[in-house]
This record gives structure tokens, C-alpha cells and sequence, in this order.
């Protein structure tokens, strides 16, 4: 039997690292850019409105961290 772990959405972008993404160099989207800039308000941070899509990924990650949202209970 092949016990090897598989993901729980085959193909799904949810788990792919943003530094792997096809369109990562792309301007960030209007969602991400509007999340952002409520996670920078929130944790009193600059909002950058040059990232890419892949650094806007990484960086709501990291305010997510900081401000408690986005953490599973």
C-alpha cells in the first residue's frame, strides 16, 4: 500500500509556496490589497502597494501571525 501523504485538494493553490506561483510576479489583486491594508492598519504597519502577489501572500501571512486573524482555533 502506498502510505505516501497526498493533499487534501490535489492541485489546490492554498498550499503552494507563493515563491512558486506561475502569476507571483503579478501586481497583488484588489482582494489582497484590501486585506492588507486592513491587517496594516490593525497591526500599525506601512501598507506597500508595489507587492506582488506572492510577496502580498507572504506578508498577509505574517501580519495574520501578528494580529491573531486567520488562526485556526
Amino acid at each position: 500500500m502506498n502510505e505516501a501523504k497526498q493533499p487534501s485538494q490535489p492541485g489546490s493553490n492554498a498550499e503552494k509556496d507563493p515563491d512558486n506561483w506561475v502569476t507571483g510576479d503579478e501586481k497583488m489583486t484588489d482582494a489582497q490589497a484590501s486585506y492588507l491594508k486592513t491587517l496594516c492598519e490593525e497591526a500599525d504597519e506601512s501598507f506597500d502597494e508595489s507587492l506582488s502577489k506572492a510577496d502580498a501572500s507572504k506578508r498577509i501571512e505574517e501580519l495574520q501571525e501578528q494580529t491573531g486573524r486567520g488562526v485556526d482555533s
